[in-house]
């Protein structure tokens, strides 16, 4: 039962992956938008650049993870087969 509600939770399909990387993005340009308010200026600017930058570095994380997973499921049915 632990595995089927742990399977909701996982990140299968690429369209999953974009989902979940839009609503990072999302909010990291939110909060972005709160470093601007509270720091005006270039701390501000940075901040932003920061929290959007992170995103940029997560996507591209949960990207390569799926197609390393998928060559791991592949490689795991040919040892099978």
């Amino acid at each position: 039962m632990l595995r089927k509600v742990a399977r909701l939770f996982t990140i299968k399909t690429r369209i999953e992956a974009f989902l979940i990387i839009y609503a990072l993005a999302l909010g990291a340009t939110a909060r972005g938008a709160h470093y601007l308010d509270q720091y005006p200026g270039l701390g501000g600017k940075l901040l932003f650049l920061a929290t959007t930058g992170a995103v940029f570095l997560a996507g591209a994380k949960i990207l390569d993870c799926l197609k390393y997973e998928a060559a791991a499921r592949e490689a795991a049915k040919r040892d099978e087969g």
